[in-house]
Order: structure tokens, then C-alpha cells, then sequence
């Protein structure tokens, strides 16, 4: 294979997980599938994760986003409730 091949594979490959993810995380239920509305919701979230305003910058999820890992990888349920968002 060339190196140019597997390099598109890779980069296809994360691509593919990444959609993975918005899809995992309901936003295709919740927006009905509205295109629009998940295409701009990255680049609202990329917006404020780049603001200078830190009272307006919104706080990382990486807790949130680890439990929902974690609960998949044992078989439970991957949606995260708000109040467990909350409490992250």
C-alpha cells in the first residue's frame, strides 16, 4: 500500500469515530437530525472553548465524556443524565 493510502485511511478512520461520537452522544435524536443544527453546534462549542471571556467559556467535559466511556465499556448505558452532567 502507499503511503499516501494508508494515510487517507487514517485520516477516514478518525473521521468515522468522530462522527461515532456526535452520534453516540444523542445530538442526531435530539435535533431530529437537523443538519444545521450539527454542524453549527461544533463551531459554537470551538467559539466558546477559544473565547477570551472566561466567565463566558464554557467548562471542559472531560469527566463527563470519560463516565460515558466508561459505562459503554461495561455495557451500561452511554447517555449521561443531567444531573451527573451537573454534578461534573
Amino acid at each position: 500500500m502507499r503511503t499516501w493510502q494508508g494515510e487517507r485511511r487514517k485520516r477516514t478512520r478518525h473521521l468515522i469515530e468522530l462522527v461515532g461520537l456526535v452520534a453516540k452522544s444523542g445530538v442526531v435524536d435530539l435535533t431530529d437530525d437537523d443538519r444545521a443544527v450539527i454542524d453549527g453546534a461544533p463551531i459554537w462549542m470551538a467559539d466558546k472553548l477559544n473565547s477570551d471571556d472566561r466567565e463566558k467559556r464554557p467548562t471542559r467535559s472531560g469527566p463527563t465524556g470519560k463516565q460515558a466511556f466508561d459505562a459503554e465499556c461495561k455495557g451500561g448505558n452511554f447517555a449521561v443524565s443531567r444531573e451527573q452532567h451537573d454534578r461534573v
